[in-house]
Formats: C-alpha cells, sequence, structure tokens
C-alpha cells in the first residue's frame, strides 16, 4: 500500500498541472467577429474585404464565421426610432406586403404564395420579404412581362424600399460578404467530398498489487487515429483511417512471479496500434452504403463486427475511435464481437419503420476472414481464418433495446478473441489465456495451437429508463472445437453496467461497470486454475470543452490468470482525449 501510494503522489501533481494547462490554453484561444457595415445602399453589389479576413488561414474562418452568429451584437446599429419596434399585422407597410405576396408568389414555402398567420415580423424577417418581392418584380421586368405589374405596386414597392432601406442594405450585405467567405473557403478547402475526422489520446497509468506492481512502472502512453470520411452521394461513407500509437499493456504476473499470459484489463487505446512505436499504418478501410432499405458494409482491411452491429453497450461503447468509453476492452463491448475480424462484408436489414434511441430492430449478418488478402494454401477469403456473425436486434420503444448474437469461427491463429489477429497481448485482446488459447495441453508456453471451429452465443441488453440513467450488459458463451485431441473447451463471459450521463455538467459521464472476463475451468497444461476472473471499473468522463475530454478510472481485476492464489491487480489511469 505505502508503494501505491507513493507512485500516487509522484504522477498525481504533473498529471493534474499537465491537464490544467492543456484546457487553460484551449479555452483561452481569442474569438473574432467580423461586422459589416450598415451604410451600405441599395443597388451595391460590391463589398471591399478587409485585409485581415483574407489574411487569415482556412480554419480560422471556419471557426468565426460559424461563431459569427452566435454573437449577440451581430444586428447592425439602429439609425431610427421606428427600427426599434417589429411590423405590426395592422401596420400599411405589413398589409402591402402581404398583398405583393400573394398577387405576385414572392415567397416560397408557404401555401397558395399567401402568408400563415397573423404574427408580427421583425423589421429583418420583413425586409427579406420586401427583398424577395423587388426580385420578382425585377424577373417579370427582365422577361418583357412588365405588364404584368402595375404603377401602383411600383410605387408601393417605392415607398417600402426607402421605408427599410437600412434593413435592406444590411441584409444584402450580409449576403455579398457571406458569398465571398464561402467562394474563399471552397478555394482552400481540403476536399468536395472528404472531412477530417481525428483524435489523440494521452494516457498516464500504472499498475498496482503483488508482483504486478512491482514490476511495472507509470507510463505515458499514446494513440492517434485521422479518418478521412469521404461521401459520394451524401448518404454512404467510406472510411480511411490512419493510426500510430506507442500504447502496451502490462504484463500481470503470479504469486511466484511467472508472467501470465492474459490480456485482463487491456485498455481501449492499446489495441489496433500495430508494433507500438508510432509507426502509421492504415487500421481500417471499410465503406458502407445503402441499398434500398438495407445498409451494407463493406470492409476492405481491419473491419470489425462492432462497426457494423449493434453492441448494446451505450456510454460504454465508443462507436468512433474507442476514446471516450470505457478505459477497457472487456467493459466498452461484448467479447463476441471481437471474434474474428479483417476484410469481409455484412448486411443490416431493418424491421419496420422508427426505432428508438438505441436503435432500430433489424436483422444484421456479417462475414470477416482476417488472411482474405494472402493467395496462399489454406488462406484467402474462404478458406482462411473467419467470423460470420447474424444478429436479431429489437427495439421496444426508445428506452430499451435487445440483441441476440450468434458467431461461427474458425481460427489457426492461437486465439479466439484477437479481433482479426490484431491483439496485443499473445494475441487477443480480452479475457484470460485459458479461454484464449486454441490448443491442446501444454498451454500458452508450448505455442503449439491447432485450427478450431468456434461456435459463439450471446445476448445483450440496454435499458434507458430516463435520459440521466442507462443500465446495459451482456452474457456469452463459447463452443471450442480443436482438430486434436484434448483441445475442445467451453469459455464464459458476461457483465452489467450502470452509466449515468450528464453527470455533474452537460457531457460528463459516470460509468460502473463489473462482470468476469473471458475464462474457462479444467484445461489441461494450465495448472487448474479455476477461479473466476472478475473485472471491476469505474471511471468518470469529464468535458473539458466540445473537443477535449479527460477521463480518470480505476480497474480492479481479481484472481488473475483465474488463480486466487494470484495478487489482485488494480490499474490506475488517467486518459486525455482530443476530437478534431
Amino acid at each position: 500500500m505505502s508503494n501505491l501510494l507513493w507512485k500516487s503522489l509522484v504522477v498525481s501533481p504533473a498529471v493534474l498541472g499537465a491537464t490544467l494547462l492543456v484546457s487553460a490554453t484551449a479555452m483561452a484561444a481569442p474569438s473574432t467577429t467580423t461586422k459589416v457595415s450598415p451604410a451600405k445602399q441599395l443597388g451595391v453589389t460590391e463589398v471591399a474585404q478587409q485585409p485581415e479576413i483574407l489574411a487569415q488561414t482556412t480554419i480560422d474562418q471556419v471557426n468565426r464565421y460559424s461563431n459569427e452568429g452566435n454573437q449577440g451584437n451581430s444586428q447592425s446599429q439602429v439609425t431610427s426610432v421606428s427600427q426599434f419596434s417589429d411590423v405590426q399585422p395592422t401596420d400599411w407597410a405589413f398589409q402591402a406586403l402581404q398583398s405583393l405576396v400573394e398577387r405576385y408568389g414572392c415567397i416560397a414555402g408557404y401555401p397558395n404564395s399567401t402568408y400563415r398567420g397573423n404574427r408580427a415580423l421583425t423589421r429583418y424577417e420583413f425586409a427579406a420579404g420586401l427583398n424577395a418581392c423587388l426580385d420578382r418584380v425585377n424577373e417579370l421586368i427582365a422577361t418583357a412581362t412588365a405588364d404584368l405589374v402595375t404603377k401602383q405596386d411600383l410605387a408601393t414597392l417605392q415607398r417600402l424600399q426607402e421605408e427599410f432601406s437600412a434593413e435592406l442594405a444590411t441584409l444584402r450585405g450580409r449576403v455579398d460578404s457571406l458569398e465571398a467567405r464561402t467562394a474563399e473557403l471552397e478555394a482552400n478547402q481540403f476536399s468536395t467530398t472528404t472531412k477530417l475526422v481525428g483524435e489523440a489520446v494521452f494516457a498516464v497509468s500504472d499498475a498496482f498489487g503483488g508482483n504486478t506492481g512491482d514490476a511495472n512502472n507509470t507510463v505515458f502512453q499514446d494513440r492517434v487515429r485521422l479518418d478521412l470520411q469521404t461521401s459520394f452521394t451524401g448518404k454512404d461513407v467510406l472510411h480511411t483511417r490512419l493510426a500510430a500509437g506507442n500504447s502496451t499493456a502490462f504484463t500481470q504476473f503470479d504469486n511466484a512471479n511467472n508472467p501470465i499470459g492474459t490480456a485482463e484489463g487491456t485498455q481501449t487505446y492499446q489495441v489496433g496500434i500495430g508494433n507500438g512505436n508510432n509507426s502509421v499504418r492504415i487500421d481500417r478501410l471499410t465503406y458502407e452504403v445503402p441499398i434500398g432499405p438495407a445498409q451494407v458494409y463493406l470492409a476492405a482491411s481491419g473491419g470489425r463486427h462492432s462497426q457494423y452491429a449493434s453492441v448494446n453497450n451505450p456510454y460504454f461503447f465508443d462507436n468512433t475511435d474507442g476514446g471516450n468509453g470505457a478505459l477497457s476492452t472487456f467493459a466498452s463491448e461484448s467479447p463476441i464481437y471481437r471474434i474474428g475480424g479483417g476484410a469481409g462484408i455484412a448486411l443490416n436489414i431493418p424491421l419496420g419503420k422508427g426505432g428508438g434511441i438505441l436503435g432500430n430492430s433489424s436483422i444484421t449478418a456479417g462475414y470477416l476472414a482476417s488472411q482474405a488478402n494472402n493467395p496462399g494454401l489454406s488462406q484467402g477469403l474462404t478458406n482462411g481464418d473467419y467470423a460470420a456473425l447474424g444478429q436479431l436486434n429489437f427495439s421496444v420503444g426508445d428506452r430499451v433495446a435487445l440483441a441476440a448474437t450468434y458467431v461461427h469461427g474458425y481460427s489457426a491463429s492461437g486465439a479466439l478473441f484477437d479481433s482479426g489477429t490484431d491483439g496485443t497481448t499473445g494475441g487477443f485482446d480480452v479475457g484470460t489465456g485459458q479461454a484464449n488459447f486454441l490448443g491442446n495441453a501444454g498451454g500458452l508456453a508450448t505455442n503449439t495451437a491447432t485450427r478450431s471451429n468456434s461456435n459463439s452465443y450471446g445476448v445483450s441488453a440496454a435499458f434507458r429508463p430516463s435520459d440521466k440513467l442507462s443500465v446495459s450488459g451482456f452474457v456469452s458463451y463459447h463452443d471450442v472445437t480443436g482438430a486434436g485431441a484434448g483441445d475442445d473447451y467451453q469459455a464464459w463471459s458476461y457483465g452489467l453496467g450502470v452509466a449515468l450521463p450528464d453527470f455533474g455538467k452537460k457531457g460528463n459521464v459516470l460509468g460502473i461497470f463489473a462482470g468476469a472476463e473471458p475464462y474457462s475451468f479444467n484445461r489441461p497444461g494450465f495448472g487448474g486454475n479455476n477461479d473466476i476472473p472478475y473485472h471491476f471499473e469505474g471511471f468518470y468522463k469529464y468535458r473539458v470543452s466540445d473537443n477535449i475530454s479527460v477521463t480518470p478510472g480505476v480497474i480492479w481485476l481479481t484472481s488473475p490468470g483465474q488463480n486466487s492464489d494470484n495478487d489482485d491487480a488494480i490499474i490506475g489511469t488517467l486518459r486525455t482525449t482530443f476530437t478534431f
């Protein structure tokens, strides 16, 4: 305990100081606002661009333009006492414009081009309608149909134009300025079809407890993902995601100070990063497109079942990059979705219409092969390692979601929960070695993996009794049949989580999760370790800003390696996530 206290005292000041510094820097960035002069008169079509506007970078312009509409002083200075008041239905101007609108169809969007209701209009709303009528009359004159416009109407328009000249000038000035800014953005935009979505994770973490605590030190790790999201029709999306990181899961040790081959306590930012030396790789290349009522998912590389199938674990599962949900791979989603991965196809067909917050009722089917690119013997799309998923999703109202999942897998890679041989601990992402190792007597140390078939069954449920409370959980059973003697086994896993969204502040999340990571009993070569490895986790995601969150959390592991003689392991983490 003294070692735990000392490590906490050493790490805490540096972590908190760095967090406060990052938060203060992010929130202290100045905001600029561009004002449009109200002095521009009717008929002026060009607006001089301010030099400082053209000198700004594209991203500065995007930020300024998006915030400009939220400024309280965005309207021009009032120059007349009459401009303080709205235009009432009883005013002559209101009745005159109403007559013009109904006769010339100036304003689209109203039935029969008439006003709907008799509510008062602000002077800027009124000026927008008047401007529409001016454009319509000019259009009639330009098309040689001026005889449709009476002299009386022209006189009325002249009087209205003089009365609302300031408002018309302001509106037209804003339109011209907006067009100039839009042209500037389009000239400097990255792509007309692609947007960049990024996430960077900084994490300070340490492991405590017995031999595991003595053999591990405090680490500062990172992971970065840049996702190029391309849409060709507005409804489809092509994900081209680049990833890099230097994260490595902690190695746990038993009571004899020997390493335990387990992935218990592995965290989400520690998977899917390749060799872990911050080298860049493509970790996802997928395409999603609707065809009729169905949603089609195609994966060329880095496909995961959880990318197309509903996992029913809100606030713990992060469907973007895994940096905003639970800390661990176990608490984020049911282990059944980590069986296999790679390249393949999936189909999601909705049942009925509508659906709740947790998703629509649907039928989901998918096939992913981890060696689809290899033309060698016993490799390829159909002869290598693969996992086929079928799932029924039920949405009951807008508060309850249920799913029944079946996965048939075939693998010779040596691990059951390997996410397509992309694991970080002994080739797998979650659970104990007993639940993962596909082989005969001798265990992980012999590395005698055999080709194995697996049939996995899972159920998951999510319940949201209110917007401030979410309860979710899962149970999975796995039946593995090996090609050799003595390598058949069964594995179990289950978990339950409670999340309190907006706890303390909008955007924050308090999460508590408990369960048993995948385990298997009575396996030869593992020393008869038949204790259930319980996993307890708590985290609090604090939203510093729209793009920065800080998540402190603790993972408590009992009976690591399925052996109660081994000291419990405690992992403490402070994760900072930047999204952009």
